[in-house]
């Protein structure tokens, strides 16, 4: 179980004054969440990558300049297995960055990946036939009906333009709600409102937020 966050902002923001707050978070979570983290950051409208095994709030945040869009996982191994640097998200291809939180219980998808999170990801795109929406509401919708029980099925994919949020889950409210912060220049999509913050709003639950 697993921290997320996606910024983007019309100016470009420094990324270390937003995964800080980020980090602190994750540290402070609940759940431990340091088997890992990555991010990915646009930089002349090309994502770069960048992933560690280290907990994110033990490695050095002020190496990654500016950007306008900003997408970070803190990893929550399921059964603390698989902490390899190759299972850290952001998982993505030629046109989705995305990254994922939650619990799904009986499974039935075949599907490539190394991890589940992976399969979801690979599950999804086969419906990538028309715009972002809709193949997330009808990949979600499948996966549900192929699942004997969702704990909670949270994600965030982006494809360079905007961000999509899905926020689904059956128990643990207080842990798996997803809130936003936006304003008219910068929208902060994050699995816990920043510390000391305010005017964090509620994700809907049950349907895919586009920002």
């Amino acid at each position: 179980m697993c921290r997320l966050l996606a910024v983007r902002t019309k100016a470009p923001f420094d990324i270390a004054a937003m995964l800080m707050p980020f980090a602190a978070l994750s540290k402070n979570s609940k759940e431990f969440q340091g088997h890992g983290w990555g991010c990915a950051y646009l930089k002349n409208n090309t994502w770069e990558y960048y992933k560690n095994i280290k907990p994110i709030w033990e490695d050095d945040l002020n190496n990654f300049g500016t950007t306008t869009f900003l997408v970070s996982h803190a990893r929550s191994a399921f059964q603390d297995k698989g902490i390899t640097i190759e299972n850290n998200m952001p998982f993505y291809d030629e046109t989705y960055v995305y990254i994922f939180n939650g619990e799904l219980q009986g499974v039935k998808i075949h599907e490539q990946g190394r991890i589940g999170a992976e399969k979801i990801f690979n599950f999804i795109k086969r419906f990538d036939k028309t715009e972002t929406k809709t193949m997330l509401e009808k990949g979600i919708m499948l996966l549900k009906q192929r699942t004997r029980y969702v704990k909670a099925l949270n994600m965030i994919w982006t494809d360079k333009k905007k961000i999509y949020v899905t926020n689904n889950y059956n128990e643990r409210p207080a842990y798996f709600q997803m809130w936003y912060k936006k304003t008219s220049k910068k929208i902060i999509v994050c699995s816990e409102p920043f510390p000391g913050e305010h005017d964090w709003k509620k994700i809907q639950k049950n349907t895919v937020e586009v920002f």
